[in-house]
């Protein structure tokens, strides 16, 4: 009995989820976290790892009281351990690929992604040991890694922080973060990418 009701639950969580069930399971943790007053965001964990491990004493910039922080550290753990916990155990039967836009797959085509028995592979070629020494992988894991991160903090925050926290708590500065991220996003993906690959 105990194993068949497994079995139906995996099914149940590796199906493909509508929208209209994360939107609002997202909106509920939001207005937790902002009714406790957090706010939420990946890049800040950045932070309060190195005021953890004694960057304070470097910088003033790290002097922060980190334990105050332990709450988005697991959560950040959480994302990590819940990606891999999806990504080995609940997959969907048919793959990835039968989710994604017959305009999607054919753009990846162009752009020399390669499938696998229908299946669009976990991790794009340029992310790979090998890949790292070519000039394309280095540019794009080591050069995108330096320009993710410094944009983080010189916008205050990454994605998830303005798209997510700062969106839901009405300020400014983060629609402008976000509208920026989008136009960024838009111009590498139709004028950068392409040139490079």
């Amino acid at each position: 009995m105990a194993p068949q009701f497994l079995l139906e639950l995996k099914n149940f969580i590796s199906q493909p989820w509508p929208w209209w069930v994360a939107g609002p399971l997202l909106s509920m943790i939001m207005f937790v976290l902002l009714w406790f007053g957090h706010e939420f965001g990946i890049s800040e964990n950045f932070r309060l790892m190195c005021a953890a491990d004694g960057a304070d004493e470097l910088n003033d910039f790290f002097r922060i009281n980190w334990q105050s922080g332990i709450w988005n550290l697991l959560v950040a753990l959480g994302a990590v351990f819940g990606g891999y916990l999806a990504s080995h155990y609940f997959q969907a039967p048919e793959g990835n690929i039968a989710h994604v836009s017959v305009a999607t797959q054919a753009c990846l085509r162009e752009a020399n992604f390669q499938f696998e028995d229908g299946r669009v592979p976990l991790v794009p070629d340029f992310y790979s040991w090998e890949y790292l020494f070519h000039w394309r992988g280095l540019l794009i894991i080591a050069g995108g890694g330096f320009l993710v991160g410094f944009g983080a903090r010189y916008a205050g925050g990454c994605t998830s922080g303005h798209a997510i926290s700062g969106l839901s708590a009405l300020q400014l500065p983060s629609l402008i973060a976000v509208a920026g991220f989008f136009l960024g996003g838009m111009f590498m993906t139709y004028f950068i990418f392409p040139l490079i690959f």
